[in-house]
């Protein structure tokens, strides 16, 4: 009988995971995600697709560092599986190495991931990171700066061309970008398809790397880096790899020809864009509604990578959190759950 309250409250905090995603399931999961401002303490992992999916045992990238600055602070994005802080503040110090005097980082993800409020359809695992294409300044940027200040677009005409401008390119660019792509845990670093041109046009040597430097929409001021699923992540859904060779052939010409094109202009009104349906809870892997519900750390900085003798290192949940946080993730093996579910319940991992 000693040990039945404990019981008792460990079977409900295993259950409250369903009941509370249960009346939450219809309500628009960038609320409920955005509205967390600390990760759940749980062991690192993450749940679904990129695009759809969540992230727990998120910590987050520090405010500075030798190599770095976070910007954007007010959105609250610095948070990522520890997987990819760890290469965040790695390519910090690497691109020194190539001359790039260090990243200003822009979004990763949410402390929980999930949808966003605004922004990224992406970025939802911890596994994607922003990094601007212009290098940390000598000066350290005070708060205000970091919401003011903007990444300089790569293109010409200020953004509104369809090449990269000689004037801003340096090699510099070319090898933080090398650099980024060379990592065996980067799938893919997206940039605009004029920088991916200006890479095919001057990379000599090896570019076994190009294949995965990726052309897409935007990104003409940042680049984007996506690792993939960390092991340990069973539940994360891969994406495929990207086609072999250096993606310089007609794959890349389709973006100058089509692509990049503005869209035909037509007598007929076009017909008004029906809204995108909003992803909900339900939408998600049902993962994500025990991490929405998991204790959070005691505050910011206990879930923050910091810096001791210039070397990154990485929080780690206290024994007590991760313990009783383990019997929310479905992880307590000697914790009998009941066989009763409320109708509508989630199954599986509660």
């Amino acid at each position: 009988m000693a040990h039945s309250k404990p019981l008792i409250a460990s079977i409900l905090l295993a259950m409250c995971g369903c009941l509370i995603s249960t009346a939450q399931a219809q309500v628009p999961a960038k609320k409920l995600f955005g509205a967390k401002k600390l990760p759940a303490v749980l062991k690192p992992a993450v749940h679904g697709f990129y695009n759809k999916g969540c992230v727990q045992g998120a910590v987050a990238v520090p405010i500075d560092g030798p190599n770095h600055q976070a910007m954007r602070l007010s959105r609250n994005r610095r948070w990522g599986h520890p997987e990819l802080v760890e290469l965040v503040l790695r390519l910090a110090a690497d691109g020194k190495k190539v001359g790039w005097n260090g990243l200003l980082v822009g979004d990763l993800s949410q402390p929980r991931g999930g949808p966003m409020l605004s922004g990224h359809a992406s970025h939802q695992l911890g596994l994607d990171a922003d990094v601007w294409l212009n290098p940390m300044p000598d000066k350290r940027y005070s708060r205000g700066q970091r919401e003011r200040v903007s990444a300089r677009s790569m293109l010409q005409r200020n953004g509104k061309g369809m090449f990269v401008d000689e004037k801003v390119w340096t090699e510099g660019h070319a090898g933080v970008i090398r650099t980024a792509a060379s990592y065996s845990n980067v799938e893919r670093v997206l940039v605009h398809p004029g920088i991916k041109k200006k890479l095919c046009d001057t990379v000599k040597g090896d570019r076994s790397w190009m294949s995965k430097v990726r052309p897409y929409w935007g990104h003409h001021y940042h680049m984007h880096i996506r690792i993939g699923c960390p092991a340990g992540s069973t539940n994360c859904r891969r994406q495929a790899a990207p086609p072999k060779g250096d993606g310089c052939g007609g794959a890349l010409k389709w973006w100058f020809d089509v692509g990049l094109r503005p869209p035909k202009k037509t007598k007929r009104p076009a017909k008004p864009a029906k809204p995108k349906p909003q992803i909900r809870l339900k939408d998600l892997p049902r993962a994500c509604r025990v991490v929405l519900s998991a204790a959070e750390p005691e505050n910011e900085l206990a879930a923050t990578a910091k810096f001791v003798n210039n070397i990154a290192v990485l929080p780690k949940p206290t024994p007590a959190a991760a313990a009783a946080n383990r019997v929310a993730a479905g992880t307590a093996a000697d914790v009998p759950l009941p066989k009763f579910r409320p109708a509508g319940s989630c199954t599986g991992l509660c």
